[in-house]
């Protein structure tokens, strides 16, 4: 097995959206903000190869949107999926597997583009399988008024109707050992209904795709939870459960929305959790 993180580009989001009640003079020590208080983040997924598979957990925002989309979310960087995916040497084509962890824009998004004409939609993967589980898929289907926004139907349907869709059986555990991808979920209600956090084994250690459950090391202190979870209590123990597991085990976190700090360890404190080593991906495993 290899692993290769995949920058599919950046992006900026209101920094107190991103951290919910803590004060601005807290959270800015570790992620500043610009003048317009927005702070700097990514979408970066992680494609793993295993013999004849090639998956892809989560795909970015893609690039169908409109401009005037775009414009609330203030793309910068040269990054892209499909130049991270030719560095690593392959093609969109040859993805087999793209796995997401839920169907929020900014995870989805690069998963379906405009077809030819640009009369339609079709999957930007046309030799995958998609993978979600059939409960986040009714969450995100019929969207509750808050997550509306973020769940876009042009993101979504075209995945059914392509027959390219699959679903992730649930054993009715917050952990399972192992899935059809070959590795173990978490599954995390506090930001949206059954997310979903791959743990990977890899060169003697569990590497964990954090999404949402953990955007930025910035978020470590429990309290530190977006404004956009839709049970920020119910993410506060779920969070407290994989931080102290996490620190025991030495998980290596691979953090998709950090754009400074790709992944990082973390150790037990007198203040409970906290941040260990941050690092580059290739370097931890070179």
């Amino acid at each position: 097995m290899t692993l290769y993180p995949i920058e599919t580009g950046n992006f900026k989001l209101d920094g107190g959206a991103m951290f919910g009640v803590v004060p601005k003079s807290l959270w800015s020590r570790t992620n500043p903000a610009d003048a317009n208080n927005m702070i700097d983040l990514a979408a970066r997924s992680l494609l793993i190869e295993d013999g004849n598979r090639l998956i892809l957990i989560d795909a970015g925002m893609g690039d169908k949107q409109s401009e005037k989309f775009f414009g609330y979310y203030y793309p910068w960087g040269e990054h892209t999926l499909d130049k991270s995916l030719r560095q690593a040497g392959f093609h969109r084509d040859d993805i087999t597997d793209v796995f997401l962890t839920h169907l929020h824009f900014d995870h989805c998004g690069g998963s379906i583009r405009w077809n030819a004409a640009r009369t339609g939609y079709e999957p930007a993967f046309p030799n995958a399988v998609f993978w979600s589980n059939q409960e986040h898929w009714e969450w995100a289907t019929n969207p509750n008024a808050r997550e509306k926004a973020s769940f876009l139907k042009e993101n979504i349907l075209p995945m059914e109707e392509s027959g390219q869709l699959r679903f992730v059986p649930r054993e009715g555990k917050p952990y399972q050992e192992d899935s059809p991808l070959g590795f173990g979920i978490l599954f995390a209600d506090g930001h949206t209904d059954k997310q979903m956090i791959p743990h990977i084994r890899y060169k003697g250690k569990t590497v964990v795709f954090m999404a949402d459950l953990l955007p930025t090391v910035g978020h470590i202190p429990l309290p530190y939870v977006m404004g956009y979870d839709t049970r920020p209590l119910l993410t506060l123990g779920e969070k407290e459960a994989f931080l102290n597991r996490a620190a025991s085990e030495y998980f290596v976190l691979f953090l998709e929305h950090d754009a400074h700090n790709p992944c990082c360890t973390l150790k037990h404190t007198e203040k409970g959790v906290r941040l260990d080593e941050r690092f580059e991906f290739d370097e931890w495993f070179s």
